[in-house]
């Protein structure tokens, strides 16, 4: 049973590998460059595949992309100017997490403004209920008079 486990997790391993659409002839000399690259490809979307990395893309736009990326890298780009170049030349869209800057303030803060909405509505609808006045208590006259009525009925 562990045996079985271990090869299905070696195997997924190994397939894994095989997502990376980088060719060796992109490959970079210098190891830590190409690091820098690669990690720089994984934040980097395909504008053709559009959910998927440049990284995982087998497009001919993503590999443009990933060379023009590695050439900016060799010519002494930090990497956020790197990245500001791509941004600059595709638009804000090529990044696959969206900066927070009051442009993209809508796409980061809706999810918590709708949380709150939500909240105040479960809370003002929970409150709602509590504050409903309760039946009064019948007094004794009342009871009889509703003892008469539902006796008259049978």
């Amino acid at each position: 049973m562990i045996r079985a486990a271990l090869l299905a997790i070696a195997v997924l391993f190994a397939l894994g590998g095989l997502a990376r659409a980088v060719e060796p002839d992109e490959m970079l000399a210098d190891p830590a460059l190409e690091a820098r690259a690669e990690k720089l490809d994984a934040q980097v979307r395909c504008v053709v595949c559009q959910s998927q990395s440049i990284a995982e893309s087998n497009a001919p736009l993503a590999r443009d992309m990933r060379l023009l990326l590695r050439e900016r890298l060799k010519g002494g780009d930090s990497d956020e100017q790197a990245v500001d170049y791509l941004v600059e030349r595709y638009g804000e869209y090529v990044l696959l997490k969206p900066r927070f800057e009051p442009g993209t303030f809508l796409l980061w803060g809706l999810p918590f403004i709708v949380l709150a909405a939500g909240g105040a509505l479960a809370f003002s609808y929970l409150n709602s209920n509590r504050a409903k006045p309760q039946p009064a208590a019948l007094d004794a006259e009342d009871e009889d008079q509703l003892r008469q009525i539902l006796e008259e009925r049978e």
